[in-house]
């Protein structure tokens, strides 16, 4: 049996990126989605991968997922394994400017996850999470991302199914989502996103979830939970961030962080530029 080893980088020079690594882990997570563009990369044993359509995709050791800012997604082990994986989260607006330096299309908020299996992509986001881990100066570190994201563009690899057609309109959606993203997340309640879209309670869960892959219950929730990653970033007490997000308690901001982050945000902070 080989323990569970986990660990994570970041960088105070280089606030928009942010990434781990995983041994030998059986941590289960609900769908969520991130603020970020995100990148795993299977190192070791399989895992089971959901996005926001219809269906399921296995991935083997040398995939890699590439998931669009917002979009819903879920990527567990196989039942009763463990295994191994790297992620790396990217700011959506930094990379934005960044693809639009290098002439590439950039994936929009929310837009269908991609596969690839390509052997080359995987050796090369491998050598700059080493990198990233390693004690090469913030320059070098961030001449690698910058390269990295420039050389390749993400969009010849094939998608998933995205959601089906959303009853919502996409201007109302915006809105929605934007309300949840920027005001206190405590404040915020179903009838308040049911008024501002002009919708009864039920008809707002089933035509945001049909937008999104989540009820708006479970995107308000993911919502506080990316926002407490920032705040413990930002250095504030634990019962301060579930105060703050609305938590009944600490220990209830505990369980909640977990099943959607995999370590508790004590563990998080801890590991915040925990060298392996």
């Amino acid at each position: 049996m080989y323990p569970t080893r986990s660990s994570l980088w970041r960088d105070p020079a280089l606030p928009w990126v942010e990434s781990r690594r995983a041994c030998h882990s059986r941590a289960c997570y609900k769908a969520h989605s991130h603020p970020t563009f995100s990148i795993g990369a299977v190192d070791a044993g399989c895992s089971v991968f959901t996005g926001a359509g219809d269906g399921q995709q296995r991935l083997t050791p040398g995939t890699l997922v590439l998931v669009p800012a917002q979009r819903v997604h879920a990527c567990n082990p196989e039942p009763g394994q463990a295994w191994s994986y790297q992620m790396l989260h990217v700011e959506a607006q930094w990379l934005a400017q960044l693809r639009l330096e290098s002439g590439l299309d950039a994936a929009g908020p929310g837009a269908p996850a991609r596969i690839s299996r390509l052997p080359a992509l995987y050796r090369a986001f491998c050598g700059l999470n080493e990198l990233l881990f390693s004690g090469a100066s913030s320059g070098e570190k961030e001449a690698a991302l910058i390269a990295f994201m420039g050389d390749h563009d993400f969009a010849q690899h094939p998608h998933l199914a995205a959601a089906p057609a959303p009853a919502l309109g996409m201007p109302a959606l915006r809105g929605l989502i934007e309300c949840i993203e920027a005001q206190d997340p405590a404040r915020l309640s179903l009838e308040v996103l049911a008024r501002q879209a002009g919708l009864g309670r039920y008809q707002l869960i089933r035509a945001f979830r049909a937008a999104t892959g989540l009820t708006p219950h479970a995107y308000l929730i993911n919502a506080r939970i990316n926002r407490g990653r920032r705040l413990l970033r930002d250095g504030l007490a634990l019962a301060e961030v579930a105060y703050r997000l609305g938590f009944a308690d600490q220990s209830h901001f505990q369980r909640v962080f977990k099943a959607h982050v995999g370590v508790t945000p004590g563990q998080y902070r801890l590991r915040l530029d925990q060298r392996p």
